[in-house]
């Protein structure tokens, strides 16, 4: 991909002509690339690939689900499955975010192979038992892929009823989340005791604490990981604002620094898949084009982390 050093920005890479020509990957029938050529992650618990670009809801969904159809967020939708998006995360903490989430699926097409995980955040179990089963109704699904412990609330509760609904078919896999740095202590724990599929956790370029243990750990008990904040909630874009992307991400296909950060992340051999947030069209299909072409390899990203560090 072309490479522009005139003041480049996610916002200026968008309004040029490579930008246009990724934006015609939302014609349906039209994605950005081959279905052979999406970088993949493999799930240890169980073999199977996904994509390793996803879709986060937190925030950008919580709208009126009886217009979501009929806003922007259709298109959002549609351009991720346009290009072979997989997996989309959600939560009842999320506000409307599952309604409007299965509303859009709905509507949508080229859905092959949706992922659909969400998670339990209340305390008691009878009550998560009912808040899973109205996620359910509000995805529109009878199963669902992945039901996490949110923010590890209440975790002694909820595992045991994962557990069964695994044995039951009404989910396919069982993970456990958190946002927050002050339970990383407690996630080590639980993720060497607990039959977990997949563990959640922010991980970012200039956020590496998950580096330290989390990611090892995952990577030894063969758990997969989803990775949240990849942009530290805009930070990122913010420190790199007015400069220029170095000429050498053209070595790992990289046209934005959007494209940069999350290409950083999916390198690291725990990663599983990166679920970025958004309303917006033209960021949507930005985050997707880095789930195609050359992943750094690591003294690539450890360029990347010094280059990060000067600006």
């Amino acid at each position: 991909m072309k490479i522009f050093k005139d003041e480049f920005s996610r916002r200026q890479f968008l309004q040029t002509g490579a930008a246009a020509s990724l934006m015609a990957s939302i014609t349906p029938g039209l994605a950005l690339a081959t279905e052979s050529a999406v970088i993949r992650k493999t799930i240890p618990s169980s073999g199977e690939r996904l994509s390793v670009i996803g879709l986060g809801t937190s925030r950008t969904f919580d709208v009126d689900s009886d217009t979501a159809v009929t806003s922007p967020l259709m298109s959002v939708m549609q351009a991720f499955f346009d290009n072979h998006g997989q997996l989309i995360d959600s939560s009842p903490m999320y506000g409307r975010a599952e309604a409007v989430t299965g509303a859009l699926v709905k509507q949508a097409t080229n859905k092959q192979d949706i992922f659909t995980a969400t998670k339990v955040w209340t305390y008691g179990k009878s009550e998560g038992i009912e808040q899973m089963e109205r996620s359910m109704r509000r995805l529109g699904v009878d199963q669902i892929d992945l039901m996490q412990i949110h923010n590890l609330r209440d975790w002694q509760n909820h595992i045991d009823t994962l557990v069964e609904w695994k044995a039951e078919g009404r989910i396919r896999y069982i993970g456990i989340t958190t946002s927050h740095g002050r339970y990383h202590d407690e996630l080590e724990e639980l993720m060497q005791q607990l039959p977990l599929d997949f563990v959640q956790f922010s991980y970012n370029i200039l956020n590496r604490t998950a580096e330290q243990r989390l990611l090892p750990i995952a990577r030894e008990k063969g758990i997969a990981t989803l990775i949240n904040r990849p942009y530290q909630r805009g930070s990122l874009f913010r420190k790199v604002k007015g400069k220029n992307l170095p000429e050498w991400a053209a070595d790992i296909d990289c046209a934005s620094w959007g494209q940069f950060f999350l290409k950083f992340i999916a390198a690291h051999p725990a990663v599983t898949c990166v679920i970025p947030a958004t309303s917006k069209l033209k960021h949507m299909v930005d985050n997707m084009a880095a789930g195609y072409g050359r992943l750094p390899d690591e003294p690539t990203r450890q360029r990347m982390i010094k280059l990060m560090q000067t600006l």
